[in-house]
């Protein structure tokens, strides 16, 4: 979510108040709930007429009314109602005084180098368990994080992983001192797998995820193999029907697609550009040949934004992919 965006939701539920705010909060996952908690608290004391224009994008009118102002009781909650106090409390925390916690459910809440270095001490096997309970771009930076060795481990046992027993749930609770939903059941909760290492490889960045596959090739070259082929990375797109990119490029920003195809294929390039307007693609073009130098890591985290928007636009089924290894496959 870019800052604009980040701004515009923390004015929004800041205008519509406790009650529907609360509402939004709570189908919101825990590292967009963390942004947009920072965001209203950060957010300066904001004039009328700007409420107004951010209501008209959404075909509403705002009465005459005081200058919106965060207020950190309304942020309290907001927060409150929408995740409970446990939850909210970790959240308010990290807001207001920016302690750290500990947990599953805190780890969730915070930046990865905090939780990297409250699990990577554990044994491999229980951070495993932990990360695929994450989600996949929080594993991947905390994955980043590690050192090869154990980067390596960890990532051949969440492919091996077919479950997470109650026992594993129980080391979890022992470790870091927060029992998670359903520990004390006696159903095996279904986590783990080829297609769960393949998600979080996709945040790790080319260099980290050359050195994992290489490890696990090592051990089981037929499952690094089905690793491989349940990935989906940018290049990937060549893949995806003109339908869909066509849905692709109406949520993406044109500065973000800029800086991704910056680290592009010429035939994805041009794939893109077939699917945009002759005047749209020619702006492209020359946004493309005026845009300096950029940072690799820059071009990675933009197409990885992209990448975001297009698992959504899958699981919603507005967009379909081809899965590498040939099936049909939604990610």
């Amino acid at each position: 979510m870019s800052d604009e965006a980040l701004e515009k939701s923390a004015l929004l539920l800041l205008t519509l108040g406790s009650e529907v705010a609360s509402e939004v909060l709570k189908i919101m996952g825990p590292r967009e709930v963390q942004k947009v908690g920072v965001a209203m608290a950060s957010l300066p004391p904001q004039p009328r007429a700007r409420v107004e224009e951010l209501l008209d994008e959404v075909d509403e009118r705002l009465g005459e009314g005081a200058p919106i102002e965060a207020d950190h009781d309304q942020i309290r909650d907001m927060l409150t109602k929408a995740l409970g106090d446990e939850r909210a409390g970790h959240i308010l925390s990290r807001i207001m005084q920016g302690s750290d916690t500990a947990g599953i459910e805190s780890l969730k809440w915070v930046d990865a180098a905090t939780a990297a270095d409250l699990i990577r001490n554990e044994h491999p096997q229980i951070i495993a368990t932990i990360l695929v309970h994450l989600e996949y771009d929080q594993a991947g930076e905390i994955l980043k994080l590690f050192s090869d060795r154990l980067r390596n481990d960890v990532l051949l046992r969440i492919a091996t992983l077919e479950g997470v027993q109650p026992q594993a749930l129980k080391e979890l609770n022992d470790s870091l001192t927060i029992l998670l939903s359903g520990a004390t059941t006696t159903k095996k909760t279904s986590m783990g797998g080829v297609r769960h290492a393949a998600e979080i490889l996709n945040f790790v960045g080319s260099a980290a995820e050359t050195s994992v596959l290489d490890n696990v090739r090592e051990h089981d070259p037929e499952l690094a193999q089905k690793i491989v082929d349940e990935m989906f990375v940018f290049d990937n797109l060549l893949d995806v029907d003109n339908r869909g990119i066509q849905t692709l490029l109406r949520e993406v920003s044109s500065d973000s697609l800029v800086i991704a195809l910056k680290g592009a294929t010429p035939e994805l390039r041009e794939k893109i550009f077939q699917n945009m307007s002759s005047r749209a693609a020619e702006m492209l073009r020359e946004d493309l040949e005026t845009k300096g130098p950029v940072r690799l890591s820059e071009v990675e985290a933009e197409q990885k934004e992209i990448l975001k928007t297009v698992r959504r636009l899958a699981e919603e089924g507005q967009i379909a992919l081809a899965g590498r290894g040939g099936d049909d496959a939604f990610v």
